[in-house]
């Protein structure tokens, strides 16, 4: 009887991460697009501006074109202004980009982006009352000072 057929095949020591694992059959091919996609969009989002990039997600890149996917008509007027900008970005990255196409979706394409928000500031009287209010909800103290005395 040979080696081979005597013991059963070796299994490597070390156990293969999920993610790799799947990436290494033939089923991983989406992923690996996925995760491709995801890269070129962290690429092209510093060519939008702050409140655009908020608002905007590359979403396909195929034969040539640029699918972006926005949140509102408005956002898409707007991405339609830098469609030549991107084009260019995108090609300066070595893809073949020629078209420019937007779609309007009602699920928002990126995760939302808070607004910078404004210090807040208060005024002496109202800084005053906050600070008498959080004093009366503090609990009086057993071992200070007795007001029958």
């Amino acid at each position: 009887m040979s080696e081979f057929r005597s013991h059963p095949p070796r299994r490597p020591s070390t156990p293969t991460a999920a993610l790799d694992a799947l990436l290494a059959e033939p089923a991983g091919d989406p992923i690996r697009r996925a995760l491709w996609l995801d890269e070129l969009d962290r690429r092209l989002r510093p060519l939008l501006p702050f409140p655009l990039a908020a608002h905007a997600r590359l979403a396909n890149h195929e034969r040539g074109r640029l699918v972006y996917l926005v949140d509102s008509p408005v956002w898409r007027a707007k991405l339609r202004l830098l469609a030549p900008e991107l084009l260019v970005g995108a090609r300066s990255m070595g893809l073949d980009a020629a078209e420019f196409v937007i779609k309007t979706s009602l699920a928002p394409g990126a995760p939302p982006q808070p607004a910078p928000r404004k210090p807040v500031t208060m005024s002496a009287a109202a800084k005053e009352a906050l600070q008498s209010a959080l004093a009366s909800l503090k609990p009086a103290d057993p071992h200070g000072p007795d007001d029958a005395g």
